[in-house]
């Protein structure tokens, strides 16, 4: 299981300049990778929290700053996102950091004002078709081929991005998905990876427990067989000692997940205006034990 810690490039860390600097500094402490919020602004009452830098300008930066660890957002709403945009700002960012970037995508969340308050679609119907439009016309232009396209939100005459994307055929998609409903799993299952969370009918939102995650596994495995695939995790382990953070990593790498993100929200909200704590966190490096050996088949992308 690889590991990513996810900034919060967002108050004190709202100068994208320092987002990379902590970047390097979770390269060196032995993170697989880096990813940072995508967001208008933030929604938080503190006023030392509110400035936000944009996350694509910090993946920019990242890139030119790190060498090893894959990078992305966390998630991009791609509902309320141009996608041809999108598009250029990820194959920019993919060339400079020569294939490291994997792109989340997901519905994203109303308390962010970039849909609210500027008027975009709220409703999570239309927004996952938005969703799934704007995925396709990623696809086409990354592909570097002439490619058109017609949807009901989103529409592309016959045109040509060039360069392509330097990951080939594409920049690796991890996808929110709802456990267990079909159609939000079924978009999953057409990309590279799937971020769940648990959401039973008449239940509340929760984040997957282990056992869910070897749901989601055998449930995925038994449709798309050997392709392979990730199965990302963002669970925080704050307020935790060493050992048992370390146990529940290893939990989550026994059930099979291919990543485990680590959130540093706590330490933000606790020291508001304040790097240090931030900086301790991340100099930790991941904390997770070896996990026993698992049987059978073995999915994740490759190291990139």
């Amino acid at each position: 299981m690889r590991t990513g810690v996810v900034l919060p490039n967002m108050g004190v860390c709202a100068d994208a300049a320092l987002v990379a600097r902590l970047g390097r500094e979770a390269e060196d402490a032995g993170w697989d990778g880096v990813f940072v919020w995508d967001a208008l602004n933030t929604p938080v009452e503190d006023p030392r929290n509110q400035a936000t830098c944009d996350a694509w300008v910090a993946l920019g930066l990242l890139a030119a700053t790190t060498r090893r660890v894959t990078l992305g957002t966390m998630i991009t709403p791609l509902s309320r996102r141009r996608p041809w945009k999108v598009a250029r700002e990820a194959t920019t960012v993919d060339h400079l950091s020569k294939g490291r970037l994997v792109l989340p995508v997901g519905l994203g969340a109303l308390d962010d004002g970039a849909f609210s308050k500027v008027g975009e679609e709220t409703d999570r119907r239309l927004r996952a078709q938005r969703l799934d439009e704007a995925l396709a016309v990623l696809q086409g232009c990354w592909s570097g081929a002439a490619f058109e396209f017609s949807g009901e939100h989103f529409r592309v005459q016959e045109s040509t991005f060039l360069p392509p994307s330097y990951q080939r055929p594409r920049v690796p998609v991890w996808v929110v998905a709802a456990w267990p409903r079909p159609r939000s799993l079924g978009r999953a299952l057409r990309w590279d990876g799937i971020m769940p969370e648990v959401m039973p009918r008449g239940g509340e939102r929760r984040d997957p427990q282990p056992g869910d995650i070897r749901a989601v596994r055998a449930h995925v495995e038994d449709r798309i067989g050997e392709r392979p695939y990730d199965y990302v995790v963002e669970i925080s382990t704050g307020g935790k000692g060493e050992a048992e953070a370390a146990d529940i990593a290893a939990a989550y790498a026994e059930a099979g997940a291919t990543w485990w993100l680590e959130p540093v929200w706590e330490l933000f909200y606790q020291h508001p205006g304040e790097v240090e704590p931030l900086r301790e966190r991340i100099l930790k490096g991941p904390l997770q034990r070896q996990p026993q050996r698992r049987s059978g088949r073995t999915h994740g992308l490759p190291s990139r």
